[in-house]
């Protein structure tokens, strides 16, 4: 398989993925208080947002690079 149709097939599975899921969460813990063995911890959820136009030309571009690669 040619380099430039399996670069197109990854864009095309991203491009998908980011306009089914709009964004990537995570959690992160923060040491809020510590007295001796004691210990108070907080959790965070932060999220990191992906325009859907990203995965749109995202998809376009992948779709692109598979017809070009095909025809050479």
């Amino acid at each position: 398989m040619k380099p430039i149709i399996l670069v197109g097939i990854v864009l095309i599975v991203l491009g998908a993925l980011v306009l089914t899921y709009h964004g990537i969460t995570y959690t992160t813990r923060q040491k809020v208080l510590q007295l001796g063995p004691l210990e108070a911890t907080r959790k965070t959820e932060k999220t990191i947002s992906l325009p859907p136009i990203l995965g749109g030309l995202a998809l376009a571009g992948g779709v692109a690079l598979v017809i070009i690669g095909a025809r050479k």
